[in-house]
């Protein structure tokens, strides 16, 4: 491997360094492997890692082999590690949603999304841990336990997708997938310094994906890097007959999403801050404090920053327009119908067995007196479009190209906590698209370079391209990512 330094590399890096003739792809999964073994359950104990592909090094070599005979990279993500969400399915690893009741359940055919990356010569490294069947924000699972915030050992990294943001953070892997309902694409992503991007509803198959709340649910890219991010975009999306939500995405996609990675792609537009998305209480003056900097760093790169007065409550959001927990039980019971070979066959019988985390129960013994078609179910419906069409108001009124606000209005929570005050409803409700991306650092004692604040930036259906340009030439101005010193780089 030379020279090559795995740590906070990129796809396009480890490509040209792999075409060179400096970097193999078994050296790069072995370093991956390697960083697994020090820091997951050993060192500091990020504790994000499930499972480890036993095939990992074999399906590396196979890369390896196909770039030596042909002189050609097999893919977008040729020789690629990725890290998985422990919800999405694999056909050779166990999928368990983070929850002893599936336990060693091995689905008999991968994920769409999984197909996907495998078509475009990624390597599975590792599932990841989840807040069990993804349904808060903290990442505990009665499979693995609490994941940690590799900024600061006594704080959660986001969730529910937080074993990949931990993970990807530590540059454990080089790209993550996640899943996102209300937060949880966005929430690691904001806590962990990291990228992250939720699709519009119908661009990203959910076709293998352990659903929690099918009106909401995307899965979506978790990276070190706008470009990153933007390279997996591309694999990802596309046309599922087996999802028929993403006939909505058909003709939306752009040849590519790289094109617009532009270092000047701030200027000129014209973003609102959404004033009502920022806290105005003591705990929330951390997060105001690096927003405030970052808004200015937009400035700089030629925006046109608008106020934007009209509120809205995210608390409100969550509580009165959110269908999740609706959702859960019909959803979740229509997916474990289908598997024959599942250790379970609906929530009911997950309750009852009593395998899961007492922590989750609450919320699953909530969602087992809930179903969809209800009158409270279709009023929360009707209020979703109501948001969608307001929200695109207030952008047309103001001629926005964007709309931006912190992920989160205060830092992220500490383990044994809940989250709080996280802003990331607003696109799940709307099935709008957002990016996540780092704003900066806020000082805390616990943390030796501070605690990660995201700032999440939303546009219109099926317009990640205008979130992408923004927030590249943002990322080329104010690189603000930095690894954790808790993970020494090599």
């Amino acid at each position: 491997m030379g020279r090559f330094r795995v740590a906070e590399a990129t796809i396009s890096q480890v490509h040209q360094a792999m075409e060179e003739g400096m970097l193999t792809c078994r050296e790069l999964t072995e370093a991956y492997l390697q960083r697994i073994e020090a820091y997951d359950k050993k060192g500091p104990g990020i504790n994000a890692i499930i499972t480890v592909n036993p095939q990992a090094l074999s399906e590396a070599e196979a890369m390896d082999e196909i770039l030596q005979k042909t002189g050609k990279l097999a893919g977008p993500l040729h020789g690629i590690p990725v890290l998985l969400k422990d919800n999405i399915n694999t056909c050779r690893m166990v999928t368990t949603a983070g929850s002893l009741s599936m336990a060693g359940f091995v689905p008999e055919k991968d994920a769409f999304i999984t197909e996907r990356l495998k078509q475009a010569g990624a390597v599975i490294l590792a599932k990841t841990n989840l807040h069990e069947f993804a349904i808060w924000g903290e990442t505990i699972s009665s499979v693995l336990g609490q994941t940690l915030n590799p900024y600061d050992l006594t704080r959660t990294p986001g969730g529910s997708s937080g074993g990949t943001g931990a993970a990807i953070a530590c540059n454990m892997g080089m790209v993550g997938i996640g899943t996102d309902t209300i937060n949880s694409i966005r929430s690691p992503s904001s806590a962990c310094s990291l990228v992250g991007i939720r699709p519009t509803m119908g661009l990203v198959s959910r076709n293998g994906i352990v659903p929690y709340s099918l009106t909401q649910d995307t899965a979506g890219p978790i990276c070190r890097t706008v470009e990153d991010a933007a390279r997996v975009l591309d694999v990802i999306a596309g046309y599922d007959p087996s999802d028929r939500e993403t006939a909505w995405g058909v003709g939306r996609k752009p040849v590519s999403y790289v094109s617009s990675l532009k270092p000047d792609g701030a200027r000129g537009r014209r973003i609102g801050v959404l004033e009502s998305f920022f806290g105005k209480e003591e705990v929330n003056q951390p997060v105001n404090h690096v927003m405030e900097k970052a808004l200015n760093v937009l400035r700089d790169c030629g925006a046109v920053l608008i106020p934007v007065h009209e509120k809205l409550d995210s608390a409100w959001l969550t509580r009165e327009v959110s269908v999740h927990l609706d959702d859960f039980k019909t959803h979740l019971n229509q997916y474990l119908d289908g598997l024959p070979a599942a250790p379970v066959h609906s929530l009911e019988e997950i309750l009852k067995s009593g395998k899961y985390h007492p922590g989750v129960e609450e919320n699953m013994r909530t969602a087992v007196g809930l179903s969809t078609g209800t009158a409270q179910y279709n009023e929360k419906k009707l209020r979703q479009k109501e948001i969608g069409t307001r929200v695109l108001k207030i952008m047309a009124d103001y001629e926005l190209d964007a709309i931006v606000y912190p992920h989160q209005q205060q830092l992220v929570c500490k383990t044994g906590s809940s989250q709080q005050q996280r802003n990331g409803v607003l696109c799940s409700v709307t099935g709008f698209p957002s990016i996540a991306i780092p704003a900066g650092f806020a000082p805390d004692e616990n943390a030796p370079i501070g605690v990660p604040v995201g700032m999440e930036i939303m546009g219109r259906p099926f317009c990640e391209e205008i979130l992408i340009e923004i927030a590249c030439g943002f990322e080329s101005v104010f690189h603000c990512r930095k690894e954790p010193v808790l993970i020494p780089g090599e």
